[in-house]
């Protein structure tokens, strides 16, 4: 976002790409440039536009037009195309007018679409994303993840097929992603080093490999169930990947608290809203994309009805002080397609919350476990450092049980099927309650 001086400042959209660039109107003014954040790329907290529009009106036009042009670019990537600016620009008008491209094709041009006679595995590949995509209404997140793999799989061998994938061949593709794979994002140098070492750059942790070889695995049971694959390796196919039980990242009351008092520095006023979006998480226990989705007809008198983002779930949350008042405070910004509260985009929400906690000197060491390969790496974090919107879901889950909210309830709260998915944080609770009764110890004097 740019701001363009007239006698107003005009806040515009600019996006370049293939060394073209177009520059589109958000609608959007302010006349004092102390109006605009330019590190957040928003208009700041408490500000009226010349014609009476709030910050929150304003800030919510911007949000829908760059997440619609982000969905206009990811939608030619997806696709494997390579579009103009023009095009994308096009699509992107689209989807802001409302207007879905036509899905349905005759049956000519889906003859034309499937693969040839014997296709090839990248051939397949692409039909397995196309129908189980449209048929399971996967999410830009997962679409991604499969456009990855299957840039991994190209990496580690340019033509490769279903017969290069036996026992053989997937262990030299776990050995190709831990020793070999280029990260696209580097992790974090450590200390005052100038560079970054082979480790921040090389090979993936275990944990991740094994996500992958899930999706793998969903594919080629996919390839073969429709007659694709008779290559069976990938079912016996279990190779040793140590890893460790992730931590689980929550908010203890006296931190929640720390976090609703702090007071906001100047400059940084639009941190506000995304506390408020984070303390409704930790208090209803909604997804961020739940949140996010949350419109003005799912709020009742005394509760809240959702179908969730991620599941489908119909449930049915109370609710409490806490998710009252922040809606009470919302209650009358006109936000954009009925929504009922100030929520950005997963990842800078992500990165403005770790600025929060910080701020209120969330600061507990952690150890973070992981490993790559045999080795194994242990290093101290910061809790602000590991805390991301998934955090409020954790929070709220285990302030419940500790509360002594049975785990049932709770379940029917989160949308959760079965006793698994709780067992964690039913052990968290556990070991908070074994450390609080050494508390007892004082009280009395025992000879």
């Amino acid at each position: 976002m740019i701001l363009k001086r007239h006698t107003v400042y005009q806040i515009q959209l600019h996006v370049t790409y293939d060394c073209n660039r177009v520059i589109l109107s958000t609608g959007c003014q302010v006349t004092s440039l102390e109006a605009w954040d330019p590190q957040n790329q928003w208009v700041v907290s408490g500000y009226k536009g010349p014609k009476g529009e709030t910050d929150v009106e304003m800030n919510n036009t911007l949000r829908k037009m760059k997440d619609q042009m982000d969905t206009a670019f990811k939608y030619f990537e997806v696709n494997e195309e390579r579009p103009t600016l023009s095009q994308v620009v096009e699509r992107y008008h689209r989807k802001m007018d409302g207007i879905e491209p036509q899905k349905k094709k005759d049956k000519e041009t889906e003859k034309k679409d499937r693969p040839k006679k014997n296709p090839g595995l990248l051939d397949v590949y692409q039909l397995f994303v196309t129908e189980c995509g449209e048929k399971n209404a996967w999410t830009i997140a997962t679409f991604k993840k499969m456009a990855t793999l299957k840039e991994d799989l190209l990496s580690f061998k340019k033509n490769v097929s279903f017969s290069d994938l036996d026992e053989k061949g997937l262990t030299a593709f776990v050995h190709y992603l831990r020793e070999k794979k280029v990260l696209n994002s580097p992790r974090k140098k450590k200390g005052d080093r100038d560079k970054y070492d082979d480790e921040d750059v090389i090979g993936l942790r275990n944990s991740t490999i094994q996500k992958k070889l899930g999706f793998l695995k969903w594919f080629l049971k996919w390839a073969t169930d429709h007659g694709y694959n008779t290559n069976l390796a990938y079912k016996t196919f279990r190779p040793t990947l140590k890893t460790t039980q992730k931590k689980v990242i929550y908010l203890s009351k006296s931190e929640l608290e720390r976090l609703r008092q702090l007071e906001i520095p100047v400059g940084v006023s639009s941190l506000e809203a995304v506390r408020d979006v984070f303390l409704f998480c930790c208090f209803s226990g909604l997804r961020h994309s739940d949140v996010y989705n949350l419109r003005k007809n799912d709020i009742k008198d005394d509760h809240i009805e959702v179908t969730t983002i991620k599941t489908r779930d119909s449930i049915s949350i109370e609710l409490n002080n806490v998710t009252r008042e922040i809606l009470h405070k919302y209650k009358d910004y006109p936000f954009t397609d009925n929504r009922v509260l100030p929520v950005i985009q997963n990842q800078p929400m992500n990165r403005h919350l770790k600025d929060l906690c910080k701020l209120a000197g969330i600061n507990e060491q952690i150890r973070v476990t992981t490993y790559k390969g045999n080795q194994r790496k242990d290093e101290i974090k910061e809790k602000w450092e590991l805390v991301g919107t998934h955090t409020g879901r954790r929070t709220f889950i285990v302030n419940c049980l500790s509360l002594g909210i049975p785990p049932n309830v709770v379940m029917k709260w989160t949308g959760h099927s079965d006793y698994k998915a709780m067992k964690p944080y039913i052990d968290i609770v556990d070991s908070i309650k074994a450390s609080e009764m050494t508390k007892l110890d004082n009280l009395l004097t025992i000879k």
